[in-house]
């Protein structure tokens, strides 16, 4: 006889598995932690299509698609995407689509007469944070916002955002958003600080703490002669890699730079994203530089693995707002990081902690390129950090040690003794 479930709870995401953004994997491994503890889980996401910027194959020709699952059910709509990865106005346009139509989905997840006893909604997008707590109304269930990027903190610093009024409503949208979620939930220190300094006093006690996770049974170290590397057309040399979007805040001319300067170094720009043909034309000639597609969820261990030294990059003024998840992937691979980011803020705070790598300060192409050197002319001590970094993630980043953290959440927020979920 089936037993009835601890809580039901309703996830709204801009991306889930089998979707290829790191939000995706970020909120497929907080749901598969979370079921393990007898929740049901109704995920409303979008069809895939982080990869190309337009919905996969296979996945056309309806505007939504519900399937059942073991655990619940995930319930995916139209993205709305545009093919002009740099027009705000299209791609508010999308979100606001998109978060519609999800709002209205979330309205039936699990079945519309059936109790939901929260709702966890993520950002970016920022719209599905006001998404997320319509539907929570409907349903008398509370909103739990978690925030991966600080918006439009982060597009503003970018410059991607400058017209006054879209600014000022932004941040309305934002403050309100916050407001009317029970609890907010930031990666970081730094995001906490900076979301609190948006409430009232009285509200600030709100906004909770819990890091992204890593699966560290997924993900673990390998020998650096890959097959990928083959498939690239790397032998034996040193290899520099950047993994993830590549996009106009992650200052990714460093590494054009630092190709041009360390010329027996093969540097790797894997993935794809607004700012990837820019950077393809300012390549041209350089021959240690090759530029990867993003690859099947399968193959992220053994992708990472192919790199000697992984880099992790922000412009200046987005370490605070911003918390790179690809960071803890890396450190469960085995491999060190240099951190081109502002100093005192959450990745070179891990990677102090840990010892997992090195920092410099951002857009500083000097100081990257001689963390880099250290690096590379100490393979030794490179292979050290890597085996840090991997021993610092199993015992603090763990599926199971964030999971307890959430369990905490949703037992303050719902009422309910976290004893409940643990009889699951």
């Amino acid at each position: 006889m089936k037993t009835s479930p601890a809580m039901r709870l309703v996830v709204l995401c801009p991306h889930f598995a089998p979707d290829t953004a790191p939000t995706g994997d970020v909120m497929t491994q907080i749901v598969a932690e979370l079921v393990k503890f007898n929740i049901e889980v109704h995920v409303v996401t979008a069809l895939p299509w982080y990869r190309d910027h337009e919905i996969e194959s296979g996945w056309t020709g309806r505007l939504i698609r519900r399937e059942r699952t073991s655990w619940g059910s995930i319930t995916r709509v139209h993205p709305f995407p545009g093919k002009n990865k740099q027009s705000l106005v299209r791609r508010a346009i999308g979100f606001i689509a998109f978060s519609v139509l999800a709002g209205v989905s979330a309205l039936f997840a699990g079945g519309i007469h059936r109790r939901i006893h929260a709702v966890i909604a993520m950002s970016p997008p920022l719209t599905l944070g006001l998404t997320g707590w319509f539907a929570g109304l409907l349903r008398r269930a509370p909103l739990v916002f978690n925030i991966q990027d600080v918006f439009p903190d982060a597009a503003i610093a970018t410059g991607a955002i400058t017209n006054p009024a879209i600014i000022t409503f932004a941040k309305k949208l934002e403050s309100l958003s916050y407001r009317r979620a029970r609890k907010v939930v930031v990666l970081s220190q730094d995001l906490q600080n900076n979301v609190q300094a948006k409430l009232k006093q009285s509200a600030q006690s709100r906004v909770v703490v819990i890091p992204n996770f890593v699966d560290v049974q997924a993900i673990k170290p390998q020998n650096r002669m890959t097959a990928y590397r083959q498939e690239l057309s790397i032998g034996a040399e040193p290899v520099v890699m950047y993994a993830g979007n590549v996009g106009f805040s992650q200052s990714l001319e460093l590494l054009i730079d630092a190709a041009r300067q360390m010329p027996d170094v093969t540097f790797v720009i894997n993935g794809g994203g607004s700012a990837k043909d820019a950077l393809q034309e300012q390549a041209i000639g350089i021959s240690n530089i090759r530029f990867g597609q993003y690859q099947p969820h399968h193959r992220l261990s053994e992708v990472l693995a192919s790199a000697d030294i992984h880099v992790v990059t922000l412009r200046a003024g987005l370490g605070a707002v911003s918390v790179p998840s690809k960071t803890y992937s890396i450190l469960a691979a085995g491999r060190p990081v240099v951190a081109a980011i502002d100093p005192d803020t959450e990745v070179p705070r891990i990677l102090h902690t840990s010892g997992g790598g090195l920092s410099s300060p951002p857009d500083d192409v000097t100081a990257f390129i001689g963390a880099l050197g250290q690096l590379v002319d100490d393979p030794l001590m490179a292979q050290g950090m890597g085996k840090s970094g991997r021993e610092w993630v199993e015992s603090h980043v763990s599926a199971e040690a964030v999971a307890k953290m959430y369990l905490e959440l949703l037992s303050m927020v719902t009422n309910r003794p976290v004893t409940s979920f643990l009889r699951g």
